[in-house]
């Protein structure tokens, strides 16, 4: 039994979900979503929960069980609240700015990197320092945060370069005369 996929994603006020075989749309303030989930899974609508479960007992089924409910879960998710993801960046001269779609990244290299922003994700400079990136769609802002973070990850040394707010960076002695 899945402890994840066991428990019903519960649809919030304002959220309208259709369920079509193994589509799942779907709709709300900040947007709309679709996804078709795997066949190895039975999706069902139920007194404003969506309930996921196992098309049968084999071991594939029993895997994306969880999965599924989590994807359905983070749809919901993102249409009602949405996503957010912030980084820092630390270095001297290091900053960032945003003009309409294009972010402007100064990460100490002789040239500016210049990152166009994708329709459906926004990004705004808090500060020269701190991007936050959101958008409606999970894996989307992950993904668009860890291409940004790897224009110049953190260094063990100095900790300069681009990390997620309240990541750790595990620092290393310099060496000594």
């Amino acid at each position: 039994m899945s402890r994840i996929g066991k428990n019903p994603v519960a649809v919030p006020q304002g959220v309208e979900v259709a369920v079509d075989g193994n589509t799942v749309r779907v709709k709300g303030k900040l947007g709309a979503l679709e996804r078709t989930l795997p066949s190895d899974v039975n999706v069902t609508l139920n007194d404003g929960q969506i309930v996921v479960q196992p098309a049968n007992d084999d071991r594939r089924a029993l895997s994306m069980w969880g999965l599924s409910r989590t994807l359905v879960a983070n749809m919901v998710q993102g249409v009602s609240v949405g996503f957010t993801v912030k980084l820092e960046i630390n270095g001297v001269g290091y900053r960032a700015a945003v003009d309409g779609k294009l972010l402007t990244l100064q990460l100490g290299f002789s040239h500016d990197i210049k990152y166009a922003v994708p329709a459906d994700i926004d990004i705004k400079a808090e500060k020269p320092t701190a991007l936050a990136i959101s958008g409606i769609d999970k894996q989307r802002v992950g993904q668009i945060a860890a291409e940004i973070r790897s224009f110049r990850g953190p260094e063990p040394y100095k900790g300069k370069g681009v990390k997620y707010e309240g990541e750790v960076i595990v620092r290393k002695e310099g060496k000594k005369k």
